[in-house]
């Protein structure tokens, strides 16, 4: 699906109407569309009580004609209204007649603020503000904010919580914290960045009737949410007859003294992710607790240099990688200077595609040079602060320019990148940024990173481009997290426990894929 910002949306906005919808047919739709969302959240809207918070624009405009559908459907309604009635929009002015026409219970600010806090309600819309929004909330609209979030009521906002940045995600005053929110036509950028991503609850997307023909002349971006059926449709599939050797011999280059975890989780993720052949290439003195941490997977002693990898490693991967279809590189290497130089003859030498991860990057962003001279298919999966590194930036900088970060660096590195985090981004040069739809915080524990490492890597071997390896690996990693978390529990999962759920999630995704096929 796609996700513009909200000038884009503005600009679908006035394009629907220039094309001969009414504005006010699109402010019904839109309200009546939170309406069904308040209903559902209610259950049987008789008996029910939901307060309106509405605002003088056209977001308030959309909840004043949620508040006569729902008192139309047997709810107790009660609309406040920031501001005098005679400063809204003329949209809103319309649907503020007829919500008074209808007989529904209409409150100015000082005396429906109060009874927000005071009395009872089953459900709050929060109609202040709209995408339009930047800055801090003041005045009467903090204090409407304020008086949404300690009501007690769960929330339901319209297009996105007030007080929030729907561009940046930024949040910089009183914000409301919603259960759910509805937005219109297409979800908005904000909704995926943090800190106001926090406050979204679930999102639900609704169609308004804005047609998609309007996108390619109105949003000049290039943003997309993963969708299960693209994902289901690019993993790779087997051959009835298949062998092996036919599904991918990945070479994994990892691992150093204490760090043997970073190896272990990182070669079995890429057999559990469908890799038909994996071999871990490790420091030769770490080489016998691989053979017994691991069945599956071969070894491969490389010379070393105090528990890391000597500069002689260089040779015997090169020689050894013309029998592999792709290499991981970089998880739990350490960022010893011989291994660093290792890396970077890699970079320019390894004539297959690679995944980059880890120490890999970060030995990479200590040789100026070393990532932008590779010619070969490459995709970094950096966590904020590897980027950052690559980019000579704080950590902080990144996650304030996600998006801008993430698309700078597969621009001028040539190569796809996987920038990690709730809702990860995936950006290749000239290809649509894609956002994961997945924020699920039981992945953050130690080693989860190495695992997607793998799960990337493993689809590289098996044929797909950079691009594509990442958007699946992201995604299924997650949809893997998502399943462990269910049967362990959110806090104190492994990620082992996402090692062992990738072959279930490959296979709900494989049943989705061909469910697709048929249709």
């Amino acid at each position: 699906m796609r996700v513009v910002f909200p000038d884009e949306m503005a600009a679908l906005d006035r394009a629907a109407m220039h094309s001969g919808i009414p504005s006010l047919q699109l402010m019904e739709r839109a309200g009546k569309h939170v309406a069904e969302q308040a209903r559902d959240m209610v259950g049987l809207c008789a008996g029910k009580r939901v307060v309106v918070v509405a605002g003088r624009g056209n977001n308030g405009g959309d909840g004043l004609v949620a508040a006569r559908y729902l008192s139309s459907w047997g709810a107790e309604t009660l609309t406040v209204i920031l501001g005098e009635a005679s400063g809204l929009r003329p949209d809103a002015a319309v649907n503020h007649r007829r919500l008074v026409e209808a007989g529904c219970e209409v409150a100015g600010v000082e005396d429906g603020l109060p009874r927000l806090a005071g009395e009872r309600f089953d459900l709050a819309i929060d109609a202040v503000f709209g995408i339009g929004f930047h800055g801090k909330a003041e005045g009467e609209h903090a204090r409407a904010i304020e008086a949404i979030n300690g009501g007690g009521a769960p929330v339901l906002a319209v297009d996105v919580p007030s007080g929030m940045d729907a561009a940046t995600g930024s949040v910089e005053g009183p914000a409301v914290r919603a259960a759910r929110t509805v937005t219109f036509a297409w979800p908005k950028v904000g909704h995926y960045l943090f800190p106001g991503a926090e406050l979204v609850g679930e999102l639900v997307v609704v169609d308004i009737g804005i047609p998609e023909s309007l996108l390619e002349a109105a949003v000049k971006s290039d943003i997309v949410t993963t969708e299960e059926a693209e994902v289901a449709a690019m993993l790779p599939r087997r051959r009835p007859d298949a062998h092996k050797g036919e599904c991918g011999r990945l070479l994994v280059v990892a691992g150093s003294e204490g760090m043997t975890g970073a190896a272990a989780l990182c070669a079995r993720s890429a057999m559990r992710a469908g890799a038909g052949v994996v071999t871990l290439g490790i420091p030769r003195s770490l080489n016998p607790v691989m053979e017994v941490k691991l069945t599956e997977v071969m070894t491969l002693p490389l010379p070393e240099q105090d528990g890391h990898l000597a500069e002689e490693a260089l040779e015997v991967v090169l020689e050894r990688l013309d029998g592999y279809d792709a290499l991981a590189l970089g998880p739990g290497l350490g960022t010893a200077a011989s291994t660093a130089r290792v890396v970077g003859e890699l970079l320019r030498r390894a004539r297959k595609p690679l995944v980059l991860d880890a120490d890999g990057i970060n030995c990479a962003a200590a040789q100026p040079g070393a990532l932008e001279e590779r010619e070969w298919p490459t995709l970094i999966t950096p966590h904020p602060g590897e980027l950052g590194r690559l980019l000579g930036m704080e950590a902080r900088e990144v996650q304030r320019s996600r998006l801008q970060c993430a698309a700078r660096a597969a621009e001028m590195f040539g190569c796809a990148v996987a920038l990690k985090g709730a809702y990860s981004l995936i950006a290749s040069p000239r290809e649509s940024l894609h956002i994961n739809p997945f924020a699920l915080p039981a992945m953050a524990t130690a080693g989860s990173g190495d695992v997607l490492t793998g799960c990337a890597a493993a689809f590289l071997s098996q044929g797909l481009d950079p691009g594509r390896a990442g958007i699946c690996g992201v995604y299924v990693h997650a949809r893997a997290a998502e399943l462990a978390a269910n049967m362990t529990g959110a806090v104190g999962m492994l990620a082992g426990d996402i090692v062992s759920h990738l072959p279930l999630a490959l296979t709900g995704l494989c049943k989705e894929g061909e469910r697709g096929a048929k249709k």
